[in-house]
């Protein structure tokens, strides 16, 4: 897309599909009209789409990393879950601990190569999939999100609750939680729920209710693209309940950037910002998980 300002049109467009804001019929009606002067609406659904083939920066082989995947209990969500254990392979004695929880749409690749990244980071990480119960993630985004709309929010956020419990006895003791759009909203879920929890880092995450907030003892790192208008409308009233109740916090917001920005995969991807965010990340989290 050479237009800014069309691009920006249809990244808006897509943002509203993937959060089922709009019906896949009324999608691909409104993104008909952008087909003109040659471009097909094959050609925008391919501009549009992630790309696992070629975008993923840490393979399943690295020969870095260990990875394997384990099956824990969720009594109060899911029952069992499926998830990526990875970790570095030279490491020597217990790491600290990080969950990293999904979009709306289950474990895709780009999700499992994030856990990766935090491995090769110096981390234990351990990505879940809350469509474990429905049989996990499909291959494809779009069916992903038709299954993950089956599951109730609460029960998938005991899933990740129970995924910090796994965690912590196979870590230094020490847990933490990075996670992506829904994944967001869960991490700072976690840092009201879990009270063990050492650390949490929503990317572009809907707020945790003000009610929560003084239960919250994990510091935060959050990351918010500027212009993420439908996620951003509830930082004032969080920020205003995180300084009543004294609550240690950082809040980045990333200038000219699209929710999902961290995602190398799509077009929404800002490589300096993602490259910025996650570089607070891990230094962030070697400050209070080590």
């Amino acid at each position: 897309m050479n237009d800014p300002k069309v691009k920006q049109e249809l990244l808006e467009l897509y943002n509203d599909y993937a959060h089922n804001r709009l019906s896949r019929s009324d999608f691909m009606q409104k993104l008909s009209a952008y087909a003109v002067g040659g471009t097909t609406v094959a050609a925008l659904m391919s501009f549009l789409s992630p790309n696992y083939k070629t975008a993923i920066q840490v393979k399943e082989d690295d020969p870095r990393i260990t990875q394997e995947w384990v099956e824990y209990p969720s009594p109060k969500g899911g029952g069992k879950i499926k998830a990526l254990l990875c970790k570095p392979k030279e490491a020597k004695g217990k790491l600290g601990g990080v969950v990293v929880v999904h979009e709306n749409r289950g474990l895709n690749p780009h999700i499992a190569d994030v856990g990766r990244r935090a491995a090769l980071a110096g981390f234990i990480s351990l990505s879940p999939d809350a469509l474990s119960p429905l049989g996990g993630y499909p291959g494809n985004d779009d069916e992903g999100r038709e299954m993950q709309a089956k599951r109730k929010r609460e029960e998938m956020l005991e899933d990740f609750i129970a995924a910090a419990e796994y965690l912590k006895p196979l870590s230094n003791g020490k847990v933490g939680v990075v996670g992506f759009c829904f994944g967001g909203w869960i991490s700072n879920m976690m840092a009201a729920r879990v009270p063990f929890l050492n650390a949490a880092v929503p990317f572009y995450g809907g707020q945790a209710p003000v009610e929560e907030v003084p239960n919250i003892k994990a510091p935060l790192l959050l990351h918010f693209a500027e212009l993420d208008t439908n996620v951003n409308k509830g930082w004032e009233a969080y920020e205003k309940a995180l300084k009543e109740n004294k609550k240690e916090y950082t809040a980045y917001f990333y200038p000219n950037t699209n929710h999902g920005f961290h995602n190398d995969t799509t077009p929404r991807f800002d490589k300096a910002a993602a490259a910025l965010a996650w570089d607070r990340t891990v230094t962030f989290f070697r400050k209070y998980l080590s």
